[in-house]
């Protein structure tokens, strides 16, 4: 097992090297110039879409606009938020939540190139239905000398979408908080804990996958807005006793940006690093899951899902990473010097930040909170990792995903962090890379669409 976490982590590392960053970030750079700032002048309109003032019940596509949102949403917020933060931190120090806010200001542009396309160039899977993600953006805006990169998506998006980190996250808050507490298992000796959480997690998903993606986009549509606001105020609780402290936190995190003296060996590359590798597991600007959640969007107009999309990084990485983030310093839960509670990890970091101030309700909100989420995006990860089955083996067959995403449920409660961590890091950088590039050669036809749309909207 020791050899497998080392295998994946140096796969992990490789892949999330300085190529990949530039090709994530300078992309985004290249998105936000070659728009002349368009997506950031029209967050008024976009809310206008989001609340359904242009829906049209008789266009393509299978879920409103809101729904579109909230199923990726689903696949961002929660754990990539609250546990992908306290490891970005632990990992990178306070400088790596700063690389996380550029990949998400760079992100909106992104996102609204990605997911206009993902409605400009939908696809028919092999059964006739109407299909987006990234996969489809190659194979019918790029052309069939490109299915390779099609390819390399959907067989990536496979593997980076499996519910491991997830499940494995909220089996370990759910034993933190109420199984070792109450007595029920001893913190080393937990696995039939584990294991049964993880047969709850399964039964539960597969009652609601039967439902396909209009279940999902009803659930997580309730699921998404309750949840955001609960964490909001659990943040502002804890918040509002350090308010003294929070510009000293917010100062901290962006002169370690440049400095790096908060990681061990001062190394500023590993901030960046892990900077933009936790804020592209946050928002996921640039990686294409999102793309296959919006490309599900009810609508003939790209221009509006790209608006609508570009929402998601300024909600899960500008608000609620920036919540936890600023728990997470200002409490001292994560202390640069070695002492607190650094040895935490993922979200035993975060509920650690949260237990200083609110001692007997941190533990079950932020349970209850989690275990909504986790399963809203496990729900989420399901459909893009069948999405991807389809595409390569046919729409006939991906109903068989549920079998083996449920034995990577089960698997997942047991594992290790690290080697969650490493596969899907590795996996998340891999789909990067055939949409980021289909994205960057299209990006014109995304120009002369918003040019036409918004020349009908005065």
């Amino acid at each position: 097992m020791d050899e497998i976490e080392a295998a994946l982590k140096a796969f992990a590392n490789f892949m999330w090297g300085p190529p990949l960053v530039l090709l994530l970030v300078g992309g985004g750079l290249f998105f936000v110039i070659y728009s002349r700032l368009l997506p950031y002048r029209h967050f008024g309109h976009a809310l206008g879409i989001l609340r359904g003032k242009y829906d049209d019940p008789d266009d393509d596509g299978d879920i409103s606009h809101f729904r579109a949102l909230s199923t990726a949403l689903s696949g961002t917020l929660g754990l990539g938020n609250i546990a992908g933060v306290a490891v970005a931190i632990t990992a990178g120090g306070p400088g790596a939540v700063f690389w996380m806010w550029v990949t998400a200001v760079v992100g909106v542009a992104t996102k609204f190139y990605t997911c206009t396309l993902a409605i400009m160039y939908r696809g028919r899977d092999s059964a006739g239905h109407l299909q987006g993600g990234p996969m489809y953006v190659v194979r019918e805006g790029l052309g069939k000398r490109w299915w390779p990169l099609a390819t390399l998506f959907a067989v990536a998006g496979l593997v980076g979408t499996l519910p491991v980190f997830q499940v494995n996250q909220l089996v370990q808050l759910l034993r933190d908080v109420v199984a070792v507490p109450q007595g029920w298992v001893s913190e080393d000796s937990s696995f039939g804990f584990d294991i049964s959480i993880g047969l709850i997690v399964l039964t539960l998903v597969v009652l609601v996958v039967l439902g396909q993606i209009q279940r999902i986009g009803l659930v997580t549509s309730r699921l998404v807005p309750a949840m955001v606001l609960l964490y909001l105020g659990m943040t502002f609780a804890v918040l509002s006793q350090h308010l003294a402290d929070i510009p000293a936190a917010l100062a901290w995190i962006v002169r370690d940006a440049f400095t790096g003296q908060a990681v061990a060996g001062g190394i500023l590359g590993t901030v960046i690093v892990e900077g933009v590798r936790r804020g592209a597991f946050s928002n996921e600007a640039g990686i294409g899951t999102e793309v296959m959640a919006h490309g599900a969007a009810r609508t003939r107009e790209p221009v509006r899902e790209g608006l609508v999309a570009m929402l998601g990084p300024v909600i899960d990485t500008l608000l609620i990473c920036t919540c936890t983030a600023l728990v997470v310093l200002v409490t001292g839960a994560w202390d640069g010097d070695g002492g607190g509670l650094s040895s935490d990890r993922g979200v035993s970091l975060t509920l650690s930040a949260y237990n200083t101030v609110m001692p007997v309700l941190a533990g079950p909100l932020l349970a209850i909170m989690v275990t909504l989420l986790s399963l809203s995006t496990i729900l989420t990860f399901w459909y893009y990792g069948a999405k991807c089955l389809g595409f390569l083996c046919g729409a006939q067959v991906q109903h068989h995903y549920i079998w083996f995403y449920g034995a990577l449920i089960l698997i997942g409660s047991v594992v290790s962090l690290d080697t969650v961590l490493g596969l899907i890091d590795g996996m998340y950088a891999v789909m990067a890379i055939p949409t980021m590039i289909a994205s960057l050669l299209l990006a014109p036809k995304v120009n002369a669409a918003a040019k036409v749309y918004f020349s009908r909207q005065q």
